[in-house]
């Protein structure tokens, strides 16, 4: 895990005087704020780490692998997530809170979605779309020379998880999958694409900037179920599991258990602490094309917002 050192004189420099200068954190323990390689939890993060900086509580950011962040709250190594996906992360979640370990925060807000997208000038080259039936027959439109004959599929960066390869198997697709190492290559090579008409099917996710900013589509696999996961013989590949759509559903927050006992009030805030999707995306927007810095966009949110983040603060302002 790499750890990023941040300080609560900035938040409180630029807000206005109230109750909250007499309020004194509960512990001068450091409170770890996982981040990764997304900007959206980037963003919201650096958002809560300046209300809980303007309370005087010492934060710390830490960046760590999405899929193997368990072990770490288990053991109280990280303290707050915002952004957990039952997407990718229903499984693994749903184990690690049976641990007792952790807590579920409840929902951030936004309504999470990521599988397949094309951009709409493929299906001229891929008659059939967005049937996922209709990629047996159109692979090679999406090849480039190194899948020739096979269709090229920009999946996420590995840690993301997301059973791509398997769905591949599972549904017998021509395909092969090539990893972006950042959440940032995958849709700047989006971008690129987009702007030549160029052949490219990846990996796309909401809430974030991209579906409304191109014209495209998510693929139509099978609807997803849960024993599409857990039983090979559900679907249309009696062999195999994985043969549907990515689950879609909450993004949550979750947080080291025994943190509540040390620093009560910041989770109550955190439990609190929500954001509309299509905001979310249009923040995403200013730092992933318009090159914005997430700190300069968080503090931004946080004076505009200010009336509403101090109501969920209402344990440190009386």
């Amino acid at each position: 895990m790499k750890r990023l050192m941040t300080s609560a004189i900035m938040a409180l420099s630029v807000m206005t005087a109230s109750p909250s200068m007499a309020f004194q954190p509960e512990s001068d323990q450091t409170i770890k704020l996982m981040i990764a390689d997304w900007s959206s939890m980037a963003i919201d993060t650096e958002i809560l780490n300046v209300i809980l900086s303007t309370y005087g509580y010492k934060v710390e950011k830490v960046v760590a692998d999405d899929t193997a962040r368990y072990p770490g709250f288990e053991a109280g190594d990280l303290t707050i997530a915002l952004e957990t996906w039952q997407t990718t992360q229903n499984e693994v979640f749903s184990a690690s809170l049976a641990t007792g370990k952790i807590l579920d925060m409840g929902e951030l807000g936004p309504h999470a979605k990521e599988d397949w997208w094309y951009p709409a000038y493929m299906e001229e080259k891929c008659p059939g779309l967005p049937d996922w039936k209709a990629l047996k027959n159109c692979a090679e439109a999406f090849s480039t020379p190194e899948t020739a004959p096979k269709g090229r599929y920009l999946g996420a960066p590995v840690s993301w998880g997301g059973y791509d390869e398997e769905r591949i198997k599972a549904l017998d697709l021509p395909f092969e999958v090539v990893h972006a190492g950042t959440d940032a290559a995958m849709f700047a090579e989006l971008k690129s694409a987009y702007e030549r008409k160029a052949p490219i099917i990846l990996w796309v996710y909401e809430p974030h900037w991209a579906p409304t900013v191109f014209k495209g589509s998510f693929i139509k696999f099978p609807a997803y179920e849960p024993a599409c996961y857990t039983d090979a013989a559900w679907g249309v590949n009696p062999k195999a599991a994985y043969d549907c759509s990515k689950p879609e559903g909450w993004i949550k927050k979750m947080a080291w258990a025994d943190g509540e006992k040390v620093w009560p009030c910041a989770y109550d805030i955190t439990r609190k602490f929500t954001i509309d999707g299509k905001e979310l995306g249009q923040l995403v927007y200013e730092v992933d094309v318009n090159g914005r810095s997430v700190e300069e966009v968080a503090m931004e949110w946080a004076k505009k917002n200010e009336a509403t983040w101090r109501s969920w603060a209402a344990c440190a302002e009386k």
